[in-house]
């Protein structure tokens, strides 16, 4: 158990000094009031290869745990650089100001960033049943 707390915060400690790997990856928000559920990955200009590991595995999931929600626009993923102006605004209005994984329904927000750097690259399996597990308690609601 000790070893397991040791590998965890050493990951988080190594992805969080470790993210210098370049991307182009700009999106806009969709603020739109038809979409029930919105999963919001906020992230620096410069990442690592667990950064981006964590939006490709979280916007896969979404797509996938989701197909007629996400189709339908029950459910989006909306990738944001919290750098760039309307990551930034986005980032503001939700209270975020760091790379964050967020999953937000009306005044509800889950926040599962540890999540998904401590399962998104080594067990994307558990990862996905964070995902599930957080989305469906936000449906049945």
């Amino acid at each position: 158990m000790k070893n397991l707390l040791i590998a965890g915060i050493l990951i988080l400690l190594i992805s969080g000094v470790s993210c210098n790997a370049q991307t182009d990856n700009r999106q806009t928000a969709e603020t739109d009031s038809a979409t029930d559920i919105q999963v919001y990955y906020f992230h620096m200009t410069t990442r690592c290869i667990t950064c981006t590991t964590i939006e490709a595995e979280a916007r896969r999931n979404v797509e996938m745990l989701y197909p007629e929600q996400y189709k339908k626009g029950k459910i989006s993923f909306v990738a944001l650089n919290i750098e760039e102006p309307a990551g930034k605004a986005v980032g503001e209005k939700l209270g975020v100001n760091s790379q964050t994984l967020l999953i937000v329904s009306g005044d509800k927000k889950i926040n599962i960033t540890n999540e998904g750097f401590l399962y998104s690259v080594a067990k994307p399996e558990k990862f996905s049943a964070v995902i599930k597990e957080k989305v469906d308690s936000l449906l049945r609601k």
